[in-house]
């Protein structure tokens, strides 16, 4: 699906560097961030038990690494 977005002059030069160096598209960079920003602020989270209906925190990894953490003290 196409979608039309105006971005200031800085960032669509920061998006040309980033095409260079990585050798991708403009569009796949911003599908790419789109998809970042996504995971990060949608809140639909599938979950049961003790953690339904739950927002967690933090993020499963660092949740875990808290965890162990405590078996190290």
């Amino acid at each position: 699906m196409r979608t039309i977005i105006d971005l200031p002059a800085a960032q669509i030069e920061a998006l040309r560097r980033l095409e260079e160096r990585d050798s991708v598209s403009r569009a796949e960079l911003i599908r790419q961030a789109v998809a970042e920003y996504v995971v990060k602020h949608v809140e639909h989270i599938d979950a049961f038990g003790a953690w339904k209906g739950r927002k967690p925190k933090v993020d499963g990894v660092t949740y875990q690494q808290k965890l162990r953490d405590e078996w190290e003290r």
